[in-house]
């Protein structure tokens, strides 16, 4: 059955996105153009810093009554920055949608910023970065993208000890005030709703003033190092390198590939490293794929003496795909991602991220040619994406001392 999915940009410039449920399940979200990418140097973290503070109140709403008007109603409220997005949303019973509506509009257009609540929130950061860096598993993922991407697009989206230090109430207000205007906002609803409400409910709301984001360059490297620590039993590495962008018909290759090499426990690099030679608990594999930026990367958890041995078996298993891939085994991956894309669906809040992703890297109206697009993937075309990181790759390990 078709989707009955409704798109339009307004007056103001926000795009209103829409896929009708019939289930009495509401997913909203408000999702604001500006994350990682647009920060310099000395703002990194700031869009997080933001996403934060958005909760602690409004002129008519204080922390607690922005999460119980959600809760209590039936909803679970959360939010989330990204490298290209700052995103609030929650799920709701359908019938308190205008209640999902009311308060993350009011978070999005009316934050107070107290002074000492950003002073507060400010120590809670620090907390999250200190929690990032302690896992090794997310410290070594962390840090996947510094060693493809120089500064200051290679930084942690979370910020720094320097950044987050420096980033006073004057900044942040200069930023909000710059940004959060409809011309760089998304809303997504995806269930029990009427189009042409939400079209409406905008319009009333919203003014037609306009905001900024920055942009910078984002370049390209390539890296590899070892790093040592006391403490721990386990190995930690990723393997990465750049991929073709969102937009290009390669990048639907580059997907394929990553499934095929770690996309669970019937993938090639699960049974070469973890089922033929139990060097590994944890092996898999993952694409990150943007208009901006795009690379995939191999994560595996292993013994400190096993790491060189691990990386070896990477690379010989992608020159082996380069040579080997037959049309079989390719079907067979095709039909695990498009499976996998059609349970992603099943959850409106799901349903809704996939639908953001799709938008803020063009149109989401592309989500539903995704099945299309990666049935249409050759052979050849996979076997070609599978020589770049036998080219250039980016290495990463976290070892016991």
């Amino acid at each position: 059955m078709k989707p009955k999915f409704f798109r339009k940009v307004l007056d103001n410039g926000m795009i209103v996105i829409f896929e009708k449920r019939d289930i009495p399940v509401v997913a909203v979200s408000f999702a604001v153009r500006h994350g990682g990418i647009n920060e310099d140097f000395s703002e990194k973290g700031i869009s997080h810093f933001i996403e934060h503070m958005l909760y602690k109140g409004t002129p008519t709403r204080n922390a607690l009554q922005i999460s119980s008007e959600i809760e209590k109603n039936g909803g679970d409220l959360n939010g989330l920055t990204d490298e290209a997005i700052t995103l609030y949303y929650c799920k709701m019973p359908s019938i308190h949608l205008d209640i999902a509506l009311e308060v993350l509009s009011d978070m999005v257009k009316n934050p107070v910023f107290s002074e000492e609540e950003i002073n507060k929130e400010r120590k809670v950061i620090f907390e999250e970065m200190k929690m990032r860096k302690d896992n090794p598993r997310i410290h070594v993922l962390d840090k996947a993208q510094s060693f493809l991407y120089d500064a200051p697009f290679g930084l942690d989206l979370i910020g720094t000890e320097e950044t987050m230090g420096s980033i006073d109430r004057k900044k942040i207000v200069e930023k909000f005030k710059e940004v959060y205007k409809p011309n760089n906002m998304i809303l997504c609803v995806v269930g029990d709703a009427d189009f042409n409400e939400l079209v409406s409910f905008v319009e009333k709301n919203f003014s037609k003033e306009k905001g900024k984001v920055n942009s910078f360059e984002i370049k390209k490297i390539n890296k590899t190092h070892i790093e040592k620590r006391k403490g721990i039993d386990q190995a930690n590495l990723v393997f990465s390198y750049h991929v073709p962008l969102a937009g290009d018909k390669q990048s639907y290759a580059a997907k394929l590939l990553s499934v095929l090499m770690g996309g669970g426990l019937s993938s090639r690099l699960f049974n070469e490293i973890r089922e033929k030679r139990n060097l590994a608990y944890s092996v898999k594999a993952d694409s990150i794929i943007t208009k901006d930026y795009a690379y995939s990367f191999v994560y595996v958890g292993t013994t400190k003496e096993n790491v060189e041995k691990v990386k070896k078996l990477i690379l010989e298993e992608f020159k082996k795909v380069s040579g080997e891939l037959d049309e079989k085994e390719l079907n067979e991956v095709k039909e695990q991602i498009i499976g996998n894309y059609q349970i992603s669906m099943e959850d409106s809040q799901s349903q809704m991220m996939n639908l953001l992703s799709f938008e803020i890297n063009g149109n989401a109206q592309n989500f539903y040619e995704f099945e299309k697009n990666i049935k249409e993937v050759k052979l050849e075309e996979v076997k070609e994406i599978s020589k770049l990181p036998l080219e250039k790759n980016s290495f990463f390990a976290l070892i016991p001392e």
